[in-house]
């Protein structure tokens, strides 16, 4: 039989099952003794059932909830990845002043600390709130404890991305990508899944043979989906094959790969489009919405960069998210760089919003 054990076997249907043993000669009506001494051990065997379906819920990895997908992980050596604390670059004035290490900022509602000197005037700080929050581009940093003689102090970019933990959604996926590309000595799915492991990674194409035998290339995106940093990349390169031995198995990589590691490029896209607005909206008014439209797609346009064989921008979807604005009334004749057709990406890079221009 096909179903919920709780859905089948409920206290009415056990409790006539075990009636039905009984003989008709023995008062068997609510209230009698026999019915009274089958009804507790009906409700107990019905309860039973219910956590007999729990049981079989955690223990396919499809139903399994975290704490037991876990362990189904374990069994397939599959890690659980936890938070991580962003590594932001910042800019103090005036550039001589020297700042301790831990010395603490606050940006918005999260703290960084001090973690080294990079160069005069820059320095690599560490959120204090591990996860995405600390991924803040811009922004004033405000010294929680006195700095004599700092003038300012800026967050100038990201360089390594803050990840949130594994949900119980994403550890399944890695579960099942486990088993779709069976990893093993450095083919592709190893290289993937020991990439996308490392701190800041978002996704990875890998390019066997790239430059001859023995060569590798690797393609990184960070796990905010942009550009990585040239710090990002230089980490990745370290713990996989360390330029200065390559080939020699010093890093993650097999003996005899020589690899290379690269980021993703931003390719930026124009777009000319007309537009008919609500009345009492302009241009002016719905130039922020309509570019946050542009830039969501590009973002997931973005986000599906490592799985996909080719990133294709498509005018129907552009037009369809800025349709959705409740600001637009209709919308036509939409170009992209020039020309009224799909534009798809050149390899290794993601799409960046360079202006939209409204033809009225």
């Amino acid at each position: 039989m096909i179903g919920r054990y709780a859905d089948r076997m409920t206290f009415d249907v056990i409790l006539k099952r075990m009636l039905a043993r009984v003989p008709n000669s023995v008062d068997k009506r609510e209230g009698s003794v026999i019915y009274d001494a089958l009804a507790p051990a009906a409700a107990e065997l019905a309860k039973t059932y219910m956590e007999l379906d729990v049981v079989m819920d955690e223990t396919f990895v499809d139903t399994a909830s975290l704490q037991y997908l876990i362990l189904r992980c374990k069994e397939r050596g599959v890690p659980v990845l936890g938070e991580t604390a962003a590594i932001i670059q910042a800019e103090t004035r005036p550039v001589m002043l020297e700042l301790q290490v831990g010395t603490r900022f606050r940006c918005g509602a999260v703290n960084y600390a001090v973690k080294e000197k990079m160069s005069p005037g820059l320095y690599r700080l560490e959120s204090e709130t591990p996860g995405t929050e600390g991924n803040q581009y811009t922004g004033t940093l405000i010294p929680i404890q006195s700095v004599n003689g700092l003038q300012s102090a800026e967050i100038k970019g990201v360089l390594i991305p803050g990840e949130n933990g594994d949900t119980t959604e994403t550890l399944r996926e890695r579960y099942y990508a486990s088993i779709d590309g069976e990893s093993f000595g450095g083919n592709v799915a190893d290289y993937k899944e020991t990439v996308n492991a490392l701190h800041g990674v978002g996704g990875v194409k890998v390019y066997p043979v790239w430059n001859g035998g023995g060569t590798v290339k690797l393609t990184v995106i960070s796990s905010d989906y942009t550009v990585p940093s040239e710090e990002l990349i230089a980490a990745v390169q370290q713990e996989i094959d360390p330029q200065a031995n390559q080939g020699e198995g010093l890093g993650l990589a097999p003996i005899g790969h020589s690899v290379t590691v690269a980021g993703v490029k931003d390719e930026p896209v124009s777009i000319t489009t007309r537009l008919t607005f609500i009345d009492g909206w302009r241009w002016e008014d719905a130039r922020e919405q309509v570019e946050l439209a542009v830039r969501d797609y590009f973002a997931e346009l973005a986000a599906a960069w490592a799985d996909a064989d080719a990133t294709v921008i498509r005018i129907a979807q552009i037009e369809t998210r800025i349709l959705a604005l409740s600001c637009v009334l209709d919308i036509a004749d939409t170009a992209l760089n020039g020309q009224t057709k799909n534009v798809q990406i050149t390899t290794d890079h993601i799409p960046s919003l360079k202006k939209i221009e409204v033809v009225v």
